[in-house]
């Protein structure tokens, strides 16, 4: 607050009393300076909370605020990507298309692949069981991999990971 306001607030007989030269002058610029670092950190709050902005030590909290928890990606940025889709993951949360932009979005890569219509031994589609294609190239990082889909896919489904070309036509 700047000494003008904080006068205002003052009763009466304290305003009329103020001087240029007074000490209640003085006390006034002190009551300013004072409120200088609050009303620093309150002008950058809506910047605190905007994952592509926040400051790296927050990231992790703001995932776990929009219940994310602390995803595991491939780094900070994709992290704070994550963040900022929260509201569509959450949206789609144990659904196909979920776990397909949950993966794009953590890893940065469009070239995932999941099939729901998995033959099984009989040649009949297997019922509740996906397969996941993923990037050759995203093989180093198996486990973060599986891990996103654990986490993305209904508790019911079972599912198979592969590396490597994506089949044609799948989506």
């Amino acid at each position: 607050m700047k000494r003008n306001e904080i006068t205002r607030l003052l009763p009466g007989v304290f305003q009329r009393t103020l001087h240029e030269n007074g000490p209640l002058v003085a006390l006034m610029d002190v009551m300013e300076a004072l409120h200088a670092p609050s009303e620093a950190m309150l002008a950058e709050l809506p910047s605190l909370f905007h994952p592509l902005r926040a400051p790296e030590r927050f990231v992790p909290f703001l995932a776990h605020w929009v219940d994310l928890g602390v995803p595991v990606t491939t780094g900070l940025g994709r992290m704070r990507e994550l963040v900022a889709a929260a509201v569509e993951l959450s949206r789609w949360r144990g659904t196909a298309r979920g776990l397909l932009l949950f993966l794009r979005t953590a890893t940065g890569r469009e070239d995932f692949v999941i099939e729901e219509q998995v033959p099984g031994p009989n040649g009949r589609p297997r019922p509740f069981h996906l397969r996941v294609r993923a990037p050759a190239e995203l093989a180093a990082h198996r486990p973060m991999v599986e891990a996103i889909i654990e986490r993305e896919k209904p508790a019911y489904v079972t599912y198979e990971l592969h590396f490597g070309q994506p089949t044609p036509g799948a989506s």
